[in-house]
C-alpha cells in the first residue's frame, strides 16, 4: 500500500532531505539552487497527484443526522416489552415519544446506496452511523433529509479495571479474600437489605461490557442461570446472541451484583435480580464504533425493560480532552442522559486515572448529569483509592457522586480472584440501587438517584474524591433516622476558623485486632498508618471490630460492618458551591483544625464532617 499523498518520507533520501538542508536558506543568493528546489517541489507535487490517483482513500466513520421522522408509524405495545411498559407507567412517563419512532426507511435506503457501510441506525438520535470515503461523505450531505454529516475520530480505550492478577483465578479462597468478599457488601450495609429481604428481585439490570467468558459455566452463577434470570443477551460487536466470548471483565462485573462464593456468601447485593447482558466492547482493537454499540445497547435495554444500566467503561484521553467531560460532548454521555429520561438508572465507573499526570479526571459517560458516577475506596482505609478518577466534571458539577470498594473479590474464569478498579465499585452500587428500588418501587429514576446520594455516609458533605461517600442500606430500611449528635464545634475568631472536637467524640485508645492477630498491643490511628498517595498524607488503617476477629477455632465468622476510621473531612466551596479545596485528616484525641481567614473569601462556605455529623459555616 502506498503512503498518504505528499508524505516526503517516501521520496528518495537525497530528495527528501534537500528542502530542509542548510542550503535552503541561501536560495535567494544562488539561482541554481532555486531551480533545483523548484524541480524538487515539482517532483513532490507529481508524486502526490500520482498517489492520489492510484490509491483510493479508505472509508472513515461518519455520523449522519436526519431532519425528521415524517410519515413513520409506531406501536408501543408491539415494540416495547411488558417490563418496559410497566417501568414507564410506574414513573408516570409517557408510553412513548418522538425519540422512540423509527428512522425513516427511505432515508436509510438512500444512505445505504451512497455510503460504504451502515453500522448503526439510531431511533433516539434520528441518525445513522456509517463508514464512507470523503467523496461519499460529500454525496451524503446532498441527500434529501440529511441535516449534517460529521466525521468521527477512531481511538482505543479500556474497561475501568486495573491490575488484573497475573496468577489467575483459583477456587481455593484465602481467609483474607473471604473477609474482603464480606466487607465489600457489608460496607454498604448489606445486612440491613438481607434482613428486609431485599435482593434485587423484580429488578432488571443491563450490563454493558467487553465480554462474559465462562459466566454461563461458573459455579458463582449456578443459581442465576438455573433460574433463567439472564433473560436476554446480545453481542453488539458481532451482531449475535452469544456474549460469552471476548473477555472476562463482564464476568467479574456480573459477580459484583449476582455472584456467590461456594458457601453461598454473596459477592454483591442483587443475587435475585434479572439481567440483560450486552457485549459492546472489543478487548484489543477498540474503535469509535464502541460508543455506537453503547447507544445501540441502551436502546435495546430500554426496549427490553431494563431498570438499571451498569457500565464499567470509560472513554478519556485517547478520544477526548478534559474540557469535553461536560456531559454534552460525547455520544455515550448524551445517550446516557436519554436513558435516564426514559426511566433507567445509569450507573457508571468514574475511571482509573486518578494517579496519572496527564489525565486525572472522570471519563465519559460518567460525566453525564443524570449518571450515577461511582468512585473507588481503598478497603484498608475507607478513603479514596489512589487510581480512582477525580471530579468535578468540566462544567464543575459534582463527580463522582458516591463511592464503593475499588478492590474486591470477584468471580473469574477458573475460580475467584481479587481485582481492582472502579469497574467493580460501579456494580456494587448497581446492586445497591436494585435493592433500594425494590424497597420503594414507585420512585422515579431521579428520585432514586437523589436518595442514593442522601443515603451516603458523608452526606451532606462531599468532595471530588469521595462524592457523598458510601451509600448505606439502613437509610432505606429503617424509619427516619435520628439526627446525629454534634461531634465538634466551629469557632470563628479574627484570624482563623477553629474546628474543635467535642470531648465525648474524641478518639479513645482501642485494641486493634487484625485478622489472626498475634498480639494485643494498644495502638492509635497514628501508630497504624499507611500512605495514601492521592491525598498526600498519612491515613490510619481502620480499627477492627472485635466481633469480626477471626481465630484458629473460628476462622470465618459472620462479620459485622468494620469500625469506620475516625476521619475529619472538610472543604471550602465558593458561592456557586464549587469546591476550591478539600482535605481529609485523621483525628487523634481532641485535635483542632485551624483554617486561616486569609484563605477564605466572602461568600465561601466551609463544610466539616466528623463521625456522621456535618456542620456548615458561611463566610461573610
Amino acid at each position: 500500500m502506498f503512503p498518504r499523498a505528499g508524505c516526503v518520507s517516501y521520496l528518495p533520501p537525497s530528495m527528501a532531505a534537500f528542502p530542509f538542508s542548510p542550503a535552503f536558506s541561501f536560495k535567494a543568493r544562488f539561482p541554481a539552487r532555486r531551480l533545483l528546489l523548484a524541480l524538487g517541489a515539482g517532483l513532490l507535487f507529481s508524486a502526490a497527484v500520482s498517489a492520489q490517483a492510484t490509491v483510493p482513500p479508505k472509508p472513515a466513520a461518519y455520523w449522519v443526522r436526519l431532519r425528521d421522522k415524517a410519515g413513520t408509524r409506531f406501536e408501543a405495545a408491539r415494540y416495547f416489552s411488558a417490563p418496559a411498559r410497566a417501568r414507564r407507567r410506574r414513573q408516570h412517563l409517557p408510553a412513548f415519544d418522538s425519540t422512540d419512532f423509527p428512522v425513516r426507511p427511505d432515508y436509510v435506503r438512500r444512505i445505504q446506496a451512497v455510503a460504504d457501510t451502515v453500522t448503526l441506525v439510531s431511533r433516539w438520535f434520528n441518525a445513522v452511523a456509517c463508514r464512507a470515503t470523503p467523496a461519499q461523505a460529500a454525496a451524503l450531505r446532498q441527500l434529501p433529509g440529511v441535516l449534517s454529516v460529521e466525521a468521527r475520530r477512531a481511538a482505543p480505550l479500556a474497561p475501568a479495571s486495573v491490575n488484573q492478577p497475573a496468577e489467575g483465578a483459583k477456587m481455593d479462597i484465602s481467609a483474607a479474600n473471604r473477609q474482603l468478599a464480606r466487607r465489600q457488601v457489608s460496607s454498604l450495609g448489606g445486612a440491613a437489605f438481607r434482613q428486609a429481604r431485599l435482593s434485587g428481585k423484580g429488578l432488571r439490570i443491563a450490563i454493558f461490557d467487553v465480554g462474559f467468558v465462562s459466566a454461563d459455566k461458573h459455579p458463582a452463577f449456578r443459581q442465576l442461570f438455573a433460574d433463567k434470570r439472564v433473560v436476554l443477551t446480545h453481542d453488539f460487536v458481532r451482531n449475535q446472541a452469544d456474549v460469552f466470548v471476548g473477555g472476562s471483565h463482564g464476568t467479574e462485573v456480573l459477580s459484583c451484583m449476582a455472584g456467590r462464593l461456594p458457601d453461598g456468601t454473596p459477592l454483591g447485593l442483587a443475587p435475585d435480580a434479572e439481567f440483560l447482558l450486552a457485549r459492546t466492547e472489543r478487548p484489543l482493537r477498540e474503535i469509535y464504533a464502541e460508543e455506537e454499540a453503547w447507544l445501540a445497547a441502551a436502546e435495546w435495554a430500554d426496549r427490553n425493560g431494563a431498570d438499571i444500566i451498569n457500565s464499567s467503561l470509560g472513554y478519556t484521553d485517547r478520544r477526548y480532552f478534559p474540557e469535553q467531560m461536560n456531559g454534552r460532548t460525547s455520544l455515550v454521555a448524551r445517550a446516557a442522559e436519554l436513558a435516564a429520561r426514559k426511566g433507567m438508572l445509569v450507573v457508571n465507573a468514574a475511571g482509573n486515572d486518578g494517579d496519572q499526570d496527564d489525565w486525572r479526571t472522570i471519563g465519559t459517560p460518567a460525566d453525564g448529569d443524570s449518571v450515577l458516577a461511582v468512585g473507588g475506596l481503598d478497603p484498608d482505609t475507607y478513603l479514596h483509592i489512589d487510581f480512582s478518577s477525580y471530579g468535578p466534571s468540566a462544567d464543575r458539577r459534582l463527580k463522582p457522586n458516591v463511592a464503593a470498594f475499588g478492590a474486591v473479590l470477584a468471580a473469574a474464569p477458573g475460580g475467584y480472584s481479587m481485582v481492582e478498579g472502579t469497574s467493580f465499585a460501579s456494580p456494587l452500587l448497581a446492586g445497591f440501587a436494585a435493592c433500594a428500588w425494590q424497597r420503594e418501587r414507585s420512585l422515579t429514576v431521579m428520585q432514586l438517584f437523589d436518595k442514593i446520594q442522601r443515603s451516603a455516609d458523608l452526606y451532606p458533605y462531599f468532595d471530588y474524591a469521595h462524592g457523598y461517600g458510601t451509600p448505606q442500606a439502613r437509610f432505606f430500611t429503617q424509619p427516619a433516622l435520628v439526627p446525629p449528635l454534634p461531634t465538634f464545634d466551629i469557632i470563628p475568631n479574627d484570624s482563623a476558623l477553629a474546628v474543635l472536637i467535642r470531648p465525648e467524640a474524641a478518639v479513645v485508645l482501642v485494641r486493634a485486632l487484625p485478622l489472626y492477630a498475634d498480639s494485643a498491643e494498644v495502638v492509635t490511628p497514628a501508630d497504624r498508618a499507611v500512605k495514601t498517595p492521592a491525598l498526600g498524607r498519612e491515613a490510619p488503617l481502620p480499627l477492627v471490630n472485635e466481633a469480626t476477629r477471626a481465630t484458629p477455632d473460628a476462622p470465618d465468622p459472620t462479620p459485622l460492618p468494620p469500625a469506620h476510621p475516625d476521619y475529619l473531612y472538610w472543604h471550602v466551596a465558593d458561592a456557586r458551591n464549587v469546591l476550591r479545596s478539600y482535605e481529609v485528616r485523621d483525628v487523634t484525641q481532641r485535635a483542632v483544625l485551624r483554617i486561616p481567614r486569609r484563605t477564605l473569601r466572602p461568600g465561601d462556605t466551609v463544610r466539616v464532617h466528623y463521625r456522621g455529623f456535618t456542620q456548615t459555616y458561611s463566610v461573610q
